[in-house]
């Protein structure tokens, strides 16, 4: 499968709402209310970003996305901050690694020294092994931060990447 990231584009919407929608509503990786509304989640995934990208396959289907904004505000704007989403059917077929790499590349780009991800569910074992395989190192552990719907409450860690 051939993957190609590209700007986000409103067109876009309507095929990458059910995938944000449908990730949020498990409640198991992100802090969005599984009951968040489109209007709620259209804004902070492409109106409040710097950038979103789309993750898509030779034939135009949307696979997966992510924004890029500063973590922070004033002297922390330095450091970029990225959110990513898997469609269920593009799962372990190296999308959101293609994602990460290529949100580096951006940060970069748009002028970041660095990426940091606030809060990584613990539980997502699979994002914590590939940030880490992608360079991000946990800096900080936030001891049952996170309200898991099967789990109850587990840890939440912050990750971190030099880009210079």
């Amino acid at each position: 499968m051939t993957v190609s990231i590209r700007p986000f584009q409103e067109a876009d919407w309507p095929s990458l709402w059910p995938i944000l929608q449908g990730t949020f509503a498990k409640g198991d990786t992100y802090t969005f209310a599984p009951d968040s509304t489109e209007a709620e989640i259209l804004a902070v995934w492409t109106k409040i970003p710097k950038a979103t990208y789309v993750a898509c396959d030779d034939t135009g289907h949307i696979l997966g996305s992510y924004y890029i904004k500063a973590n922070q505000p004033g002297h922390g704007n330095h450091v970029s901050n990225c959110g990513y989403v898997v469609s269920e059917l593009a799962r372990g077929k190296g999308v959101a690694s293609l994602m990460c790499e290529h949100s580096q590349a951006v940060a970069v780009q748009l002028g970041f020294l660095a990426m940091q991800f606030n809060f990584v569910v613990s539980a997502n074992a699979g994002a914590v092994r590939l940030w880490q395989k992608l360079g991000f190192d946990i800096v900080g552990t936030l001891p049952r931060a996170f309200r898991h719907p099967e789990l109850g409450l587990v840890d939440a860690f912050v990750m971190y990447k030099w880009l210079a």
